[in-house]
């Protein structure tokens, strides 16, 4: 199957047929959803609830690394968090496979996002997420990879120089990057005793489905071993001052279940940093997929070049900014 193209065969037909072979008797309607690492489809089911079908990406996870994040959920499910996790079946497994394509399947959850200038949502978020975090913390991650600077950094970093840097801008990023990813390096190896655990990993609004006052979390596809500020920096936005009361709200309801080190906001910008280098990676290594090509159209332009390498300046100066203070 071509790294490039690993959806080619997608066809209505064989998301149906992969419902139907675990039991589940389709309609025949089926609504793709948006997603461009995986595919995944709301799928119809005679006299009951439509079934929601995650179709893994081929190479990019081992059979072991998923179930690592269905095994997550599954834990936290268990604490009564609510958490959008996969459907089992009558043998306890959560990961199928059907022709070339490994998949879950999930209940039909609806909500909207968590209003992030809501201080009520933010205390709420904050003790999810506290909650969350202390049965991440219960046990390791022994298959899926922690967030480094390497991987996130530097291999994404000589991808693009090698692939995708147009000649009159590659000078300039080889420069600004090398000097970005050397001061998150160093800040990282300040802090590098801080304590890692099983988060999230892409803790932003549009994997929270906000319903009944409460906040219920979606697509842990990004799992990893990480500082526990990976799954709070992105819930902060605004101007400094408003991000600081963010932050209280958030840190107010976290720390009824799970101890916040303050130390951790040294690695705010640095993961920051890193994120934006990774967006950028991995939109060039998919490039050629179809998906990416029609939603992404304006990639690898000569303009999206010249605006990431002024964001990674402005991020560089960003990285010499106080940490934001506890209220």
């Amino acid at each position: 199957m071509s790294d490039s193209q690993p959806f080619y065969q997608m066809t209505p037909d064989v998301v149906i047929d992969a419902v139907e072979s675990q039991g589940w008797l389709s309609d025949y309607r089926i609504l793709e959803l948006n997603s461009y690492e995986n595919r995944v489809y709301q799928v119809g089911i005679e006299a009951e609830q439509p079934v929601i079908a995650k179709f893994y990406r081929p190479n990019r996870w081992s059979d072991a690394q998923i179930q690592e994040e269905h095994d997550l959920c599954f834990e936290l499910v268990e604490q009564d968090l609510s958490v959008v996790a996969p459907l089992k079946d009558d043998e306890g497994r959560s990961l199928f496979v059907h022709g070339d394509y490994r998949f879950a399947l999930y209940p039909r959850r609806g909500g909207r996002a968590p209003e992030l200038d809501d201080m009520d949502h933010l205390f709420t978020l904050g003790q999810t997420l506290g909650r969350m975090h202390a049965v991440g913390a219960i046990r390791a991650f022994t298959a899926r990879p922690a967030l480094d600077v390497q991987s996130f950094g530097w291999d994404n970093r000589e991808f693009l120089l090698q692939n995708f840097l147009p000649a009159s801008l590659r000078e300039a990023y080889e420069r600004i990057s090398e000097d970005l990813l050397q001061q998150v390096e160093q800040r990282f190896a300040d802090y590098s005793d801080l304590r890692q655990i099983r988060v999230h990993g892409d803790c932003h609004v549009g994997n929270i489905l906000w319903r009944d006052d409460l906040p219920h979390f979606v697509d842990f596809d990004d799992a990893r071993t990480a500082p526990a500020i990976q799954d709070l920096w992105m819930l902060l936005t605004g101007e400094r001052p408003q991000r600081e009361l963010q932050l209280a709200e958030v840190l107010a309801g976290y720390e009824e279940f799970y101890e916040f080190d303050p130390r951790e906001l040294h690695l705010i910008e640095p993961l920051r940093a890193l994120r934006m280098i990774n967006y950028s990676g991995w939109l060039a290594k998919r490039h050629e997929d179809p998906a990416f090509i029609k939603a992404f159209p304006w990639f690898n332009s000569e303009r999206y070049w010249g605006e990431h390498l002024l964001d990674l300046k402005v991020q560089f100066a960003q990285l010499d900014e106080p940490v934001l203070r506890i209220l």
